[in-house]
Order: C-alpha cells, then sequence, then structure tokens
C-alpha cells in the first residue's frame, strides 16, 4: 500500500485531508491580502491627500479668514429692504460669573433643572446645571427681593450695561451690516433708546423704566470649586421682567407694520413669557394675537413663484424649558413662518418636540456636522408639511460651525455667503471687533465631515479646503430641491462677550438673504 492510499484509507469520513485544508488556507490568505492591499492603497490616498492640503494651522487660518471675507463680499446687502422685527427690550447687564456667583456662593450639593426660580438655592442649582453643559439658559426670577440683590451685586462687579433682547439685538446688527428700514417693536425707556441707533424707528410704549436682565457669563474651562466647569463658554440670564412677558409693544407694533409693509417680519423675544406668573390663557391669548395678525397680513393663497415677493417671516428660536408655551408657538405661529434660526441647542430641543411631544433640557455642546445636518432634514420635513410648504429656510449656528438649508426658487439669495458672513460675525461679536485677527481664532471644525449619518442618505464625505471653506450641495428633502452649506466659524480665543451672539450671527445670515 502506498502512502497516498494509506492516508486516503486513515482521513476519517468528513474530514478535510491535509492538502485540501492547505489549499484553503492559501485561499483565505490571498483574500486577506487582498484585503489589507485594498485598505493600504486607500489609507495612502488619504494620506497623499492630506499632505498635498497640509498647512501650518496659522497658514490655515489665514487661508480660512481670507477665503470668508472674499465669499463675503462677493455678496451686496440689500440695504433698501424693510425688515420689522419684535418683540420687546430690556437692559442687559452683562456680567462675569466670578464675581456674581462663583466666588461669592458655595456651589449647591446638586444640580438640577428648575422652569423658574423662587429662592436663593434653585438659582445656584439651576445655574449649576447649564454651567456644567456648557449651555445657554434664560429664567424668570419669581423673587423680586432676590432679583434686586443680584442686580445690586452686579452693579459692584465690573459690568458692560447694553440693551439688549432678541429683537433690538437684531436690529443692531441689520443696521450696522446696512439695512435702512427697520421697525422694532419695543417699548422702552429714553434712556434706552440712546443705546440704539437713531435711524431705528420704535413702535411700542415709552416706559419710566427698563426690565433689566443679568447675563452671567463664563469662559471655557470656568471651575466652581472643582464640583462644577464648563465645557464651553457661554451666558445664564436671568430677569424679573414685568413688560417683555405680555409682548407690551404689540398693539402699537401691529399697527404701524401694516402701514410699513415689511419685506422680512422677524418674530423673537417669546421666550420671555415662560416662568412668568398668572394664568396661561393670558399669555396664550397674547400669541392668539400675534396670530390672527399673521393671518390677515401674511398668508397668501398662492405659495408658487411669486411667493417670493411677498413677506417673509423668520421665526427666532430660543431655549425654551416650558413645554406648554412651546406647543403653543408650534401650534399658533410656526405654521406660518418661512425661516427658523436656532443654536446647537435649540435644534434638538424643537426636533424633540415636534417628533415625540417633550423637550430635551440639554444637548452636545460640540456637536457634530452630520447629526446636525440629519436633525434639520428632520425638522425640514416635519415643517414642511406642518407650513403646507411653507417652511423654506433653515439656519443653525454652533460654535463650530454654521449651517444654513434653503429650497430652490423660494426668494432666499446666496447662501453661501450668507453662512460666510454667519461665521464671521460669530467670531466679531465674540471678540468684539470688526476686524479678525486669526493670531485670536482657532477652528475646532472637524478636518472633515459626513454630510449624513443615516444608512438612507447617500454619504458623502467632505474634506475641509482653507482656500474653500464654504461647502454647498444640493439634495431632494420632501420632494423639494434644497441647497445646504456649512461655513467653519474661527472661534474667539480672546472672548469679551457671548450673549447676544446668536441674535448677531442669525441676522448677518439673514441679511444677505434677502
Amino acid at each position: 500500500m502506498t502512502c497516498e492510499s494509506k492516508l486516503e484509507k486513515d482521513t476519517p469520513p468528513g474530514k478535510t485531508s491535509r492538502p485540501e485544508l492547505d489549499d484553503q488556507s492559501k485561499r483565505l490568505s490571498s483574500t486577506v491580502l487582498a484585503i489589507l492591499l485594498s485598505i493600504l492603497v486607500l489609507a495612502a490616498a488619504y494620506y497623499i491627500q492630506y499632505i498635498r492640503s497640509y498647512k501650518p494651522i496659522e497658514k490655515r487660518l489665514e487661508d480660512t479668514l481670507n477665503s470668508l471675507l472674499k465669499i463675503e463680499r462677493d455678496a451686496q446687502v440689500n440695504v433698501d429692504a424693510k425688515i420689522a422685527i419684535g418683540y420687546g427690550a430690556c437692559l442687559d447687564y452683562i456680567v462675569p460669573s466670578r464675581c456674581l456667583i462663583l466666588n461669592k456662593r458655595n456651589p449647591p450639593t446638586k444640580a438640577y433643572h428648575h422652569v423658574s426660580v423662587d429662592d436663593d438655592n434653585e438659582l445656584l442649582e439651576v445655574f449649576a446645571y447649564y454651567f456644567n453643559h456648557g449651555a445657554a439658559a434664560e429664567r424668570y426670577i419669581n423673587n423680586k427681593t432676590l432679583f434686586g440683590e443680584l442686580v445690586s451685586i452686579s452693579e459692584t462687579c465690573d459690568i458692560t450695561r447694553t440693551v439688549g433682547g432678541n429683537a433690538p439685538i437684531m436690529a443692531s446688527r441689520l443696521i450696522k451690516e446696512g439695512i435702512k428700514n427697520i421697525l422694532l417693536g419695543a417699548q422702552m425707556s429714553p434712556k434706552l433708546r440712546k443705546y440704539l441707533d437713531s435711524d431705528i424707528t420704535i413702535a411700542g410704549p415709552q416706559t419710566e423704566t427698563d426690565d433689566v436682565h443679568l447675563l452671567i457669563e463664563y469662559p471655557t474651562g470656568e471651575n466652581w470649586l472643582d464640583i462644577y466647569s464648563a465645557p464651553r463658554a457661554n451666558r445664564f440670564i436671568v430677569h424679573n421682567d414685568d413688560n417683555n412677558p405680555l409682548l407690551k409693544s404689540l398693539e402699537i407694533f401691529h399697527r404701524q407694520m401694516t402701514v410699513f409693509k415689511p419685506d422680512l417680519f422677524i418674530i423673537g423675544g417669546l421666550q420671555m413669557m415662560e416662568g412668568y406668573p398668572g394664568n396661561g390663557e393670558k399669555k396664550r391669548s397674547r400669541l392668539e394675537k400675534v396670530n390672527q395678525f399673521i393671518k390677515e397680513n401674511f398668508v397668501y393663497d398662492n405659495h408658487g413663484d411669486d411667493h417670493g415677493k411677498k413677506t417673509k417671516i423668520h421665526f427666532e428660536m430660543a431655549s425654551y424649558s416650558d413645554e406648554a408655551i412651546l406647543r403653543d408657538i408650534i401650534e399658533l405661529i410656526l405654521p406660518y413662518v418661512d425661516s427658523l434660526g436656532m443654536n446647537e441647542q435649540e435644534l434638538p430641543n424643537l426636533y424633540q418636540m415636534l417628533t415625540y411631544g417633550n423637550l430635551t433640557l440639554v444637548s452636545d455642546p460640540y456637536p457634530r456636522v452630520a447629526m446636525v445636518l440629519d436633525q434639520m432634514r428632520d425638522i425640514y420635513e416635519a415643517m414642511n408639511s406642518y407650513t403646507s410648504g411653507r417652511i423654506s429656510r433653515i439656519h443653525v449656528h454652533t460654535l463650530a460651525f454654521q449651517a444654513i438649508l434653503t429650497q430652490a426658487n423660494s426668494g432666499w439669495k446666496h447662501t453661501a455667503a450668507a453662512a460666510a458672513k454667519a461665521a464671521l460675525t460669530s467670531h466679531r461679536h465674540t471678540c468684539g471687533s470688526h476686524e479678525i485677527d486669526a493670531a485670536k481664532a482657532r477652528l475646532i471644525m472637524d478636518e472633515s465631515f459626513s454630510t449624513t449619518r443615516s444608512s438612507k442618505q447617500k454619504i458623502k464625505r467632505i474634506l475641509f479646503n482653507s482656500n474653500v471653506p464654504v461647502a454647498c450641495w444640493s439634495e431632494t428633502i420632501a420632494g423639494q430641491q434644497i441647497q445646504i452649506c456649512v461655513a467653519p466659524v474661527l472661534v474667539c480665543t480672546s472672548v469679551l462677550q457671548t450673549g447676544g451672539g446668536g441674535d448677531n450671527v442669525s441676522a448677518a445670515g439673514l441679511v444677505l438673504q434677502i
């Protein structure tokens, strides 16, 4: 008997002989080798592309800045556009958190969300909650004595006094950008009026005193006795308003607006209703008046080609924590808006409310681009149905980037330039200077980003290019042709202020698109 026949005879049934095992091993090794080679080729391609695009950080910052400035300059502001903005105004005290709270009070044993504040302990708990998440928030203080004490302490600190409120801040930015015709719906004293440009027309009652807001600001990494620390720079606002929660300027503002006939009507400041004591029906009745005014003056039967020539309505979101008020706003205001503006915290909040009927109080302070874009798509789809196709623009501003979504043929112009201007304005406002110094900036946006996380969408990966920093592309959402543009923010490293940042950025994004 030969060796071969002996081997065949001794091999148990169902078992593979040694030569067959060797063949399988060779085939497996070849497959693994092919996969590894493919991975190496792909990695080499990415590495070569990275090396070609690599620049020293200072050069990348300068190139990004110059490219953004060029894109901004290429679009012209329609200085004759007529813009009406409501509601309300206040006197802002911008106060360092270390002077008002961190150096004067021990941190609370727990950080907790409160819809409104009744005492000192609740103030510390809710401040710690948002401070620890680096999230912007705004709360009504029910206790006038407590609020008065906070104002008195603030006046001993190194504070900045300025006009506040969504509407006045956006109006001031629009004036800076060259808009000549602005109607501001706000009540204010003659003293507060002096903070505003004389070209802004005020539509609202004159008051003897102004509502005061305390903007308690903190930098990135601020620490509260090693118990709480801030992951990013932001502000916590407290107030004890009497005028803003009831939209005191509403009647005068609406009467003047019918004569003014704006190209754009911006709605903001409705979050001032949160926490205000009294019957919720009274606050809802004020929202119903806004609803009635919109329907009587700005709702058209045709949303076709000439819809772009009609008055557009932009709604500026805020950090809402009262589900009842946000539900009323979704029911009474949002069905009639063309445009939405919000930050990285307000985006998931609105998404959660539209999708599940509840709020999410805090979110990732540094969200990835793909996650933001997916939530923008979801909100556009929901709002497209909710507004009967009227929604045509969404602007989300984050610390790292700006993202603007616009519907084709909707009348919104220069989306790429609007994203660039919004990104530049973010730096200008927080650094407190129109001129941008690249030495006081950093880029925190990813070197590349996916356009979506969804397996249902075609995933595209976009590499950052400092010479073409604004990435734009088209896609179809809810049956509509949509353009999306994403621009990196040159994040200010010498922060002067954070309060009012969202209003400045949102107004800057709008000014090139009307």
